[in-house]
């Protein structure tokens, strides 16, 4: 691979860092969970509109997509983790099976399309949202699971999935409306005395 010197160097460094170990491994590995809250935060600021709601919809949805194709194209592509494949690496992770393949990385598509949809909802939030993506991506090297190539692809994968929300949005603000102006007369009218 053209950068499997780049993964060496990366990797050599993470070893030599061990104080930084228990951090690196922990975000690396469950970073990708903090979209969780993130996106039930979203939901719930969008609550009782159907634009709002209907972009933050796309957020959840766009992540399990881009999953499910970055899951396609690592079958596709089969490439075998770099720890397997360059010589004498030390990682911070232990090797995953020969069958879990590398490119693209999951975690980076997963956390770049919630990046991607995340901008479409809230530009300001979806900044800080590509910012933790390139960090989790970054990760996913230093860790020794990934070679940047690997991570690259998963950006872009996860980012253009994101980003897809601008051709679905229309789509899904019809159906938020044909739901929130059900739920708001029930409500009303359920409130009314008899």
């Amino acid at each position: 691979m053209p950068d499997a010197g780049i993964y060496r160097a990366v990797t050599d460094f993470a070893w030599s860092q061990h104080w930084l170990a228990g951090f690196a491994v922990a975000f690396g590995e469950y970073g990708v969970f903090l979209v969780v809250p993130a996106v039930l935060a979203l939901l719930w600021r969008a609550r009782g509109a159907p634009t709002a709601l209907a972009r933050a919809v796309w957020v959840p949805a766009a992540v399990a997509l881009a999953l499910g194709f970055d899951t396609v194209l690592k079958a596709l592509f089969a490439e075998v983790r770099p720890c397997r494949v360059v010589p004498g690496v030390r990682t911070l992770l232990p090797c995953d099976a020969p069958t879990d393949y590398a490119f693209p990385s999951n975690h980076t598509a997963l956390v770049a399309a919630f990046a991607g949809a995340v901008l479409l909802v809230r530009r300001s939030w979806g900044w800080w949202a590509t910012a933790f993506a390139l960090l989790i991506g970054v990760s996913r090297v230093y860790l020794g699971a990934h070679y940047p190539h690997d991570v690259l692809a998963g950006l872009v994968v996860g980012y253009g999935v994101g980003l897809c929300g601008v051709a679905v949005h229309r789509h899904l603000r019809r159906l938020a409306e044909r739901i929130l102006p059900a739920r708001v007369s029930a409500a009303s009218g359920s409130g009314r005395p008899g």
